[in-house]
């Protein structure tokens, strides 16, 4: 039986579960749908979120769709609902910007 071919090219996009934290209650998962990029394009954008942080006009929602398209809650996917999470539950921005450096940088383990 042959190999199966293997491809350099990446989707445009990947999923991956993202836990939010919950004060005073258990955490919960959210699939997101994340924006695949290039080392130097991930490298670029960190640079810009760094550099970002004391911008009092930057919103955590801006951050989180310029690396998602989508999620699997029943709120539609768009900067009020993102701006809503952002507010409700305060871990979750760091949580996602984690899941998604963690995968891009394939620090995922194989089990």
């Amino acid at each position: 039986m042959a190999k199966p071919k293997r491809s350099l090219d990446v989707s445009p996009t990947f999923k991956a579960a993202v836990t939010i934290p919950r004060a005073g209650s258990d955490s919960f998962d959210i699939e997101f749908v994340f924006k695949h990029r290039t080392k130097a394009e991930l490298k670029e954008f960190s640079d810009a979120v760094a550099s970002g942080a004391g911008d009092e006009d930057a919103k955590d929602s801006d951050v989180l769709l310029d690396i998602a398209s989508g999620w699997d809650l029943d709120e539609p996917f768009d900067a009020d609902s993102l701006e809503k999470l952002t507010q409700r539950f305060m871990g979750s921005t760091q949580a996602v910007l984690s899941a998604y450096f963690f995968e891009l940088s394939g620090a995922r383990a194989k089990n």
